[in-house]
C-alpha cells in the first residue's frame, strides 16, 4: 500500500516537473517573436541592477545585432557612429527604446533593434555599460582650449581696420558708409561672407575680409552687435520722411516696423546712413546687388521714393538686437557639466557621458538639436545659441577628456 502511494507520489512529481518545463519552453518561444514596447519610463533602471548573467547574454546579443557598426569593444571606427563602451547603462536602454519605438528616426538602428524583447535591451545596454570606454582623443582633433581669448575683445581686434570706414563703434560718420552697429551677428557673417565670395562685389572690402577666418567674422560681427546703437553721424539727404514712413508699411514684413528687424537673418535700417541705403536700393533695382526677396520690391520704386524711404529710415533710433555676449568653449562646457558631470563624465544613470565620444558624432548630434531632427526641448534649447564654431569647440573639448567609469549604486 505504501509502495503505490509512494509511486503515485512519484508520478505526481514528474507530472508537475513537464509542466514546468514546458511553461518555460512556451516562455522561451514568446520572447523570439517581435515585441511591440512602449517607450521606457525615466526610472527604468534594470539596466543597472544586471546580473552578470544577463551581461554575458547581451554579449551575445550584441555580436548579431551592434558588433556590425559599434564593435564588440564599442569603440566606433566609423565617423559619425558613437562610441558606446563604458556609457550609462539606464541612458542606453533607454536610448535603445527610443529606436524601437519609432521616437528617434533612424533606420539602421531601428531595424536592428526592432526585434529584440526588452529583455534583451536591458541586456545588451548592460554588455556595453560594462566595457572600459575609449581613451581620450590626445591627437587629430581641433584644439578646444578654455583659455580661447574673450570673443568680443577678440572682435574689436579684428574689427580694427574697421573703424576708418564704418566709425568707431561701428556707427559711420561717413555719407555712403553703413553703419554696422545694430545688426544681428548672423547678418553681418553672411554679408561679410558675401563680400569674400564675390556674391557681393567691392573689391576693397573683399581683399580686406579675405584674410579672416570664419572665427573672425564671428567675432567681428558679435563685438559690433554688442556695441551701444546710435544714428549714423552723417548728414540727411534730399527726403521726405513723412512720405518714406508711407511707403516704409511695405518694408516692415521683413524689416520691422520703424526698421528694427526681428529677423536675425534680415537687417535693421532704423538709424542707418541715409546715402548708403539710396545707393544699397538703387544697386537692388538695377540687378548690380543681388537678392531675390529685395529685387522685385526695390524694381517698383522710383528714386523720389527711395529718397523718402532712406530719410524716414535714418530718422529712427536703433536698437541692440537681441543677442548674447559669446561664452568661451571653457564657459561653454560648465553649463554642459551640469548635466553630463565634471569634464562630461556623468554620473546620472540617464544622462549620457561625453568625455572620450567622438568628436565628429558630438558635432553631429548638437547640429540636430538645433536643427531639431532630434527631439529634446533642453538640448534644442542649449544648442540654438551655439554657433558653428561653438559646436566644433565643445565637442572637440569633450573628445579630450578622459572618459571614467562609474559604479551606480541602486538602493
Amino acid at each position: 500500500m505504501k509502495r503505490r502511494v509512494r509511486k503515485v507520489y512519484w508520478v505526481a512529481f514528474v507530472v508537475m516537473i513537464a509542466a514546468i518545463v514546458a511553461i518555460v519552453n512556451f516562455s522561451s518561444s514568446k520572447k523570439d517573436q517581435p515585441v511591440t514596447v512602449a517607450p521606457g519610463k525615466n526610472g527604468d533602471l534594470r539596466a543597472v541592477r544586471a546580473t552578470a548573467l544577463e551581461v554575458a547574454e547581451g554579449k551575445r546579443i550584441a555580436e548579431a545585432s551592434c558588433a556590425r557598426c559599434h564593435g564588440m569593444d564599442g569603440i566606433s571606427k566609423t565617423k559619425g557612429i558613437p562610441h558606446i563602451a563604458g556609457q550609462r547603462p539606464a541612458y542606453l536602454h533607454h536610448e535603445l527604446r527610443a529606436y524601437q519605438t519609432g521616437v528617434r528616426g533612424e533606420k539602421a538602428m531601428d531595424g536592428a533593434v526592432k526585434y529584440l524583447s526588452d529583455d534583451a535591451l536591458v541586456q545588451v545596454a548592460a554588455y556595453y555599460a560594462s566595457l572600459e570606454p575609449a581613451p581620450a582623443v590626445a591627437t587629430g582633433v581641433k584644439s578646444a582650449s578654455a583659455k580661447k581669448p574673450d570673443p568680443v575683445q577678440a572682435g574689436k581686434v579684428a574689427a580694427a581696420g574697421c573703424s576708418g570706414c564704418h566709425g568707431e563703434g561701428g556707427i559711420s560718420k561717413i555719407p555712403g558708409m553703413p553703419s554696422l552697429v545694430g545688426l544681428h551677428p548672423k547678418y553681418l557673417v553672411a554679408a561679410m561672407k558675401a563680400y569674400k565670395t564675390d556674391q557681393r562685389k567691392h573689391d576693397i572690402m573683399k581683399s580686406l575680409l579675405m584674410s579672416k577666418s570664419d572665427v573672425d567674422l564671428e567675432n567681428i560681427a558679435h563685438f559690433y552687435a554688442l556695441q551701444k546703437p546710435d544714428r549714423a553721424q552723417t548728414p540727411p539727404i534730399n527726403g521726405k520722411p513723412k512720405s518714406g514712413e508711407s511707403a516704409a508699411a511695405a518694408c516692415a514684413g521683413c524689416h520691422g516696423n520703424q526698421g528694427v528687424s526681428g529677423n536675425p537673418a534680415t537687417p535693421s535700417l532704423a538709424g542707418q546712413d541715409a546715402q548708403y541705403l539710396v545707393t544699397a536700393t538703387k544697386a537692388y533695382k538695377d540687378g548690380s546687388r543681388k537678392d531675390e526677396t529685395m529685387t522685385g520690391p526695390a524694381s517698383a520704386l522710383d528714386d523720389a521714393t527711395i529718397n523718402d524711404l532712406a530719410a524716414f529710415y535714418a530718422e529712427q533710433t536703433p536698437k541692440p538686437p537681441n543677442v548674447r555676449k559669446p561664452l568661451t568653449t571653457a564657459e561653454w562646457a560648465q553649463k554642459c557639466d551640469r548635466c553630463h558631470g565634471i569634464n562630461g563624465n556623468s554620473t546620472d544613470p540617464l544622462s549620457p557621458a561625453l568625455a572620450g565620444q567622438r568628436a565628429d558624432y558630438l558635432e553631429k548630434v548638437l547640429h540636430d538639436y538645433k536643427m531639431r531632427t532630434r527631439k529634446s526641448p533642453p538640448m534644442a534649447a542649449m544648442s540654438d545659441v551655439l554657433g558653428d564654431v561653438d559646436i566644433a569647440d565643445l565637442a572637440a573639448h569633450y573628445a579630450r577628456q578622459k572618459p571614467r567609469s562609474v559604479v551606480f549604486v541602486i538602493p
